[in-house]
């Protein structure tokens, strides 16, 4: 099993102040589980390239794009919303972001790797197609997405979304797209106080706080396997938030990384019976560093069953 490891220095450079719990220390906390846990070496490294306006209109509308990048400020920092915020790197860091997740599309379509994990930030989730929201300024998820049913003909491409909030963003995106289903499970009431009212193509399961991993695991199994062996997904993409862990102080389940390591397994058996093995996976959240390293590694060993 070869697994794909995409990330660029870019990604280190986007600050939002040093108050702010999306952080480039996510990325090294990442960076340096994975020397500590030995598994870098099992890894295949793909520098994230830059996406174009034009990949962004896939999912953004011309007048969001412009918006965002006449934020972009020449010094100091621009606020997009009150938890928001541009430095002069964001633009082009947000520009890595959706192009590493576009990057791992054709790496998974092309054979060249059985799948992906982009370490990528800004994260995407929230970001709707007219408007930046919750740390997110452009959707690198719903982007590929769209980009592997147009570029590769797919017909059907499920989207996991494990994230403690919410992706309201990949929701519009997609909502009733016959091509896209949507799988999440999130805590709820929280930000951003969505995903109770989705479209035949949302199999949304809001879980309440303390919520912990044997909850997690059976509503999977009951809820999301059988719709996602209906779909038959021709490609699994994952927003990838580990804020659901118990140690991360932003919101209040109960996951462990054995939890991750078992959801990983059970998308993976998916993949496996209709998707050839290809799974893209995009950082979103995680804001305890000690967890969110932990727990990408756990992702990373059962993704390249090491």
């Amino acid at each position: 099993m070869t697994t794909g490891f995409i990330s660029h220095p870019d990604f280190l450079k986007h600050e939002m102040g040093s108050h702010h719990p999306e952080c480039p220390e996510r990325i090294q906390a990442i960076e340096d589980q994975l020397i500590q846990s030995r598994i870098d070496c099992f890894l295949t490294r793909i520098e994230a390239p830059l996406a174009t306006e034009a990949d962004l209109e896939r999912v953004h509308t011309e007048d969001h794009i412009a918006f965002v990048k006449s934020k972009a400020p020449s010094k100091g920092y621009s606020m997009l919303d009150g938890d928001t915020i541009m430095n002069t790197s964001t633009w082009q860091a947000s520009l890595r972001a959706a192009g590493a997740a576009i990057a791992a599309v054709d790496a998974v379509m092309k054979g060249e790797v059985d799948n992906v994990f982009c370490a990528v930030r800004p994260p995407g989730h929230h970001a709707e197609p007219h408007r930046s929201m919750g740390f997110c300024l452009f959707n690198n998820v719903a982007i590929a997405a769209r980009y592997a049913i147009e570029k590769y003909g797919l017909e059907r491409v499920a989207l996991i979304d494990f994230d403690v909030h919410h992706g309201n963003g990949t929701e519009a995106a997609f909502i009733n797209d016959p091509h896209v289903l949507m799988c999440s499970f999130f805590q709820h009431p929280f930000y951003p106080y969505s995903g109770l009212e989705g479209g035949d193509n949302m199999v949304n399961i809001p879980l309440p706080a303390a919520t912990g991993g044997n909850i997690v695991r059976e509503v999977i199994s009951k809820v999301w396997m059988p719709r996602l062996r209906e779909f038959s997904p021709e490609l699994i993409m994952i927003s990838a938030g580990f804020d659901a862990h118990r140690e991360d102080d932003l919101g209040q389940l109960g996951l462990v990384e054995d939890d991750y390591i078992w959801i990983t397994q059970q998308l993976k058996t998916i993949a496996n019976e209709s998707a050839k093995g290809r799974i893209v996976s995009c950082l979103e959240g995680g804001y305890n560093l000690s967890a969110l390293g932990r727990s990408v590694v756990a992702h990373l060993k059962a993704l390249a069953d090491i």
